[in-house]
């Protein structure tokens, strides 16, 4: 298939829905987790898990970048912008992610220089432009951004600029994973795999789900269909007792990664001993720093960072629900006290947020809708 409207054939997803029907064994109940956001969202927006019988359960789970900032780093990041020689530049979903002092829009309303970027190379020419300020980017996402932000340090310190720092949160698809795997609060039968992470890092580095944990792995795309062939191709091997690494997403996806990207991610950063995860807490490894080498762009050396740990409001269940624990629906403010507009959590947020996904399609309880369509 060669366009966007063929992956979103409803008389193939119905002719594949009938196909995973087929592989359920009687009285058997089967828990998949999505690990992307954006596969949470394309499954609500066209009614997915109506194809899908009612002994297939699917389970969203941490691969939110924006979900997963503990809101002490967006407390750090505030101070930063506070500071009256500095213009902090930040990606449009991360301006709306509540701290304890507000987000950044509210700083921004108060008249802190908070700026919207949509590449890290924007933050560059905001430092070129201003020679007299300190242009800190909020630099967030899996390993999907770091490439960019990686990239872009290279340029700066080609270009010897140096007015411009990163405050660094990227972290790390895998330990999150393990993470999930080795928690006891829940049980999953097997993964879709993240398809824009896996454009960077490959399909190798989930080998060991299938390997040590005996649970099938399929890296997919974003379209109806991509998510649907998946769930029939983990259905396929568990029908059989198998336990593989699938590439559903060949077309854009190498086996490999992004020898480049990689490339250049390593050569200016490296993992952090230890890194704090909204609702999965402090995960080893899981996160990234700039390298030594590189100090001289890095905020947290440049800058004094309170680094101070700050609870999430009690109301909020974001922890729960980036686990697969909750549902959106099951948490106590979800569409009433937290909403999009006037959201308590980072999964209400971000456009990858599953809270965001269940409410902008209309799913605000367990029942399934009656009618839906890919559309």
């Amino acid at each position: 298939m060669r366009f966007v409207d063929e992956f979103r054939d409803a008389d193939k997803a119905h002719a594949l829905a009938a196909k995973i029907t087929a592989l359920c064994e009687p009285g058997r109940q089967y828990k998949l987790m999505e690990v992307c956001g954006g596969h949470t969202h394309t499954i609500y927006k066209h009614g997915l898990e109506d194809y899908l019988p009612e002994q297939i359960t699917l389970v969203h789970g941490p691969g939110c970048p924006v979900c997963v900032i503990p809101m002490g780093r967006v407390d750090d990041a505030m101070a930063l912008a506070n500071r009256p020689d500095v213009i902090m530049t930040s990606f449009g979903d991360m301006m709306r992610v509540p701290g304890s002092q507000g987000s950044f829009f509210d700083a921004k309303a108060r008249g802190t220089d908070i700026r919207m970027v949509y590449s890290p190379l924007d933050s560059l020419k905001i430092a070129r432009q201003n020679p007299d300020k300190r242009v800190v980017f909020m630099a967030i996402g899996f390993e999907t951004t770091a490439p960019s932000t990686a990239m872009t340090v290279l340029r700066a310190a080609a270009e010897g600029l140096t007015n411009f720092s990163v405050f660094c949160n990227h972290v790390t698809i895998i330990p999150a994973i393990k993470a999930i795997l080795d928690s006891p609060d829940l049980r999953l039968d097997g993964f879709i795999g993240p398809g824009h992470v896996s454009t960077v890092i490959g399909c190798r580095p989930y080998e060991f789900i299938a390997r040590d944990y005996g649970k099938p792995v399929v890296v997919a795309g974003f379209e109806p269909l991509d998510i649907l062939q998946s769930i029939y191709m983990l259905m396929l091997q568990l029908s059989r007792g198998q336990s593989a690494v699938e590439n559903q997403y060949s077309r854009v996806v190498p086996w490999n990664g992004n020898e480049v990207a990689l490339r250049a991610i390593g050569q200016t950063m490296e993992l952090r001993p230890y890194f704090e995860w909204r609702g999965l807490g402090f995960i080893s490894h899981s996160a990234l720093k700039v390298r030594e080498a590189y100090a001289s762009f890095d905020a947290e050396t440049l800058f004094s960072v309170p680094g101070v740990r700050v609870a999430d409001p009690k109301a909020c269940q974001c922890g729960e629900v980036l686990k697969g624990v909750l549902k959106p629906w099951e948490c106590k403010v979800f569409g009433t006290a937290c909403t999009p507009e006037t959201p308590i959590g980072t999964c209400m947020v971000s456009p990858e947020g599953a809270c965001a996904a269940y409410y902008n399609y209309g799913r605000l309880t367990r029942h399934r809708v009656t009618e839906a369509g890919v559309q």
